[in-house]
């Protein structure tokens, strides 16, 4: 058990790796060591250390962000899943669920439309849970499991991995495009002595930095086209399902609110890896549809959700129940 912990452990540890290389090719033997203008070497070390810096915090927010358990009146007790079990038919256990989730605010189904449950967890899934086999509980709003963060995106980090994945991309560009000089020198044969090694440091952090720049940049434009439609990983591969069937865009309020739900209303904490995210991970404002059932909410409920409640603090969990 032990070892399986420690292996997945390894592409963090590559991560890293590979940061700390990048920052001493960059700030030892292209700032210090290459660069002669004085000038110059005070703007590159300032915006590298300034973009360094938030592509830090972030990643470490990603990986250490504080993944909350989902509540326990979501987990059957003993007494209903007595009932579950001793259900001899499908229909059945479909009334044991339906009797038990009938005051909970839930409004997706399965694609047979009975409610979701998770065996492992012993659990009805609240709206956007899913079950990680990596991380063997069930979580809220799960996005996917990354091995790069040896965490779950979900509700608690997904804003710090946006972020990550922003600066991480903005952090790549400025390597890459401030290394491009010494790049074309170096092509010409003009850059450096025959024998010395720090040339080939900078030159192979331009290569570095255009690989990863290439592959972030197609994640990022990938989530953020996810947060404008207000969906996760999971949800783009498998629409969720309503009573009403399977709807892409069952969560989706509009843009520029799905953009607040995941970072908040306040602009001077947009894009710094602090949680502000709205809501407690459980209820989310969706739109408007032809459903008999009061658990499912409007969109005009956003409105006033967004004006008065606070974002999920990561010491108190908010909810929506003043709604």
């Amino acid at each position: 058990m032990w070892c399986w912990r420690a292996l997945k452990w390894l592409p963090v540890l590559l991560i890293v790796s590979i940061v700390t290389w990048s920052y001493y090719a960059y700030v030892l033997q292209l700032c210090i060591f290459t660069i002669e203008s004085t000038v110059q070497q005070c703007v590159y070390l300032v915006l590298y250390h300034i973009l360094f810096i938030m592509f830090a915090w972030s990643y470490w927010r990603t990986i250490f962000a504080n993944i909350k358990s989902i509540p326990d009146k979501y987990k059957l007790p003993e007494e209903e899943l007595e009932k579950l079990l001793s259900a001899d038919t499908e229909e059945a256990q479909r009334t044991v669920l339906e009797n038990y989730a009938k005051d909970l605010p839930i409004v997706t189904r399965t694609m047979s439309g009975s409610v979701r449950y998770c065996n492992r967890c012993v659990l009805v899934k609240p709206d956007r849970a899913h079950h990680c086999s990596i991380c063997a509980r069930c979580v809220l709003k799960m996005d996917h499991h990354c091995p790069w963060v040896n965490n779950c995106v979900c509700f608690h980090n997904y804003k710090f991995f946006m972020l990550f994945l922003g600066y991480a991309l903005l952090y790549c560009i400025f390597i890459m495009s401030t290394c491009l000089p010494y790049f074309i020198r170096f092509w010409k044969g003009d850059f450096g002595a025959a024998g010395s090694s720090g040339r080939y440091h900078i030159v192979f952090a331009f290569f570095v930095a255009l690989m990863f720049a290439v592959s972030l940049g197609s994640l990022f434009g990938y989530h953020c086209y996810l947060v404008s439609h207000n969906r996760t990983t999971l949800e783009a591969f498998r629409a969720p399902m309503f009573r009403g069937g399977a709807d892409k865009n069952g969560f989706s309020i509009g843009a520029y609110k799905n953009f607040k739900e995941v970072f908040g209303n306040s602009p001077n904490l947009w894009f710094l890896p602090v949680f502000t995210s709205f809501g407690d991970g459980i209820v989310y404002p969706v739109p408007q549809q032809d459903e008999d059932t009061e658990s499912l909410l409007s969109s005009e409920r956003w409105d006033r959700w967004g004006e008065r409640a606070r974002p999920f603090d990561e010491r108190e969990s908010s909810s929506y129940d003043e709604l």
